[in-house]
């Protein structure tokens, strides 16, 4: 049978994430079940969770400054919470893709900066569904492993973006502002973010790998994820 992967995405306007990521793990060899708050799912019944891209996090999850005119999801704020303090503690493989990824970080203790061109004033305002970003990988991190490369061109579509880590995560890979674009646990688990939206570059054969890597995590007997087993070994 196919690694079930539940996928969070927004109620409004969600379904277009949801069908390139979709796509994404049945080419990996996963399939995929959308996760809304108005169409919750039985994390019993999965073998892994994508937390998928969307509206902005609120400042009230991690103190930040509120930001006016950005469109925010409380009810979606509050589900992927508990889906990913969850899905960790059952030692599920989590991916977040862009919102995912902060929402990992926030949902494991960390917090955010609210606008990241308020901090990095001279950070290029690059937003992009194109591969144009440059990023650096952590030497010896997973997503680098998976990756197989030390850089690599993303695309850019966010304006949050990591500040202080949660505890147990890691910086896995920066821009060249010093922007975290991914983060990863420590313990090498199948706990994983990417600041980009791998969904949206199918043709790229480094973000096929990061899929495949995550229906490999998911495929994987339950016990050896949820006892620390070795996830750095790609697919």
């Amino acid at each position: 049978m196919k690694a079930l992967i539940g996928v969070s995405t927004s109620a409004r306007g969600g379904w277009r994430s949801f069908l390139a990521i979709r796509f994404a793990l049945w080419r990996a060899g996963g399939k995929a079940v959308r996760i809304t708050p108005d169409r919750p799912v039985d994390l019993d019944r999965l073998d892994g969770l994508v937390a998928g891209g969307g509206d902005d996090i609120s400042a009230t999850l991690y103190g930040g400054e509120l930001v006016p005119d950005v469109r925010i999801d409380p009810q979606r704020d509050a589900l992927e919470m508990e889906l990913i303090q969850s899905a960790v503690s059952r030692g599920l493989p989590v991916l977040g893709i862009c919102r995912g990824s902060q929402m990992i970080n926030v949902a494991l203790g960390g917090t955010l900066h609210a606008n990241i061109w308020d901090f990095y004033e001279g950070a290029p305002r690059l937003r992009t569904v194109l591969p144009r970003k440059s990023i650096k990988m952590s030497p010896g991190s997973v997503l680098a492993s998976i990756l197989k490369c030390d850089e690599c061109k993303v695309n850019a579509l966010h304006h949050q973006s990591v500040k202080d880590l949660g505890p147990g995560l890691e910086v896995s890979a920066r821009d060249g502002s010093g922007i975290v674009q991914a983060i990863e646990a420590v313990s090498g688990s199948g706990v994983l973010g990417v600041q980009w939206h791998p969904e949206l570059m199918p043709f790229s054969a480094s973000q096929r790998h990061l899929f495949a890597w995550f229906v490999q995590q998911a495929s994987r007997p339950r016990h050896a994820t949820a006892e620390g087993g070795d996830a750095r070994s790609p697919a």
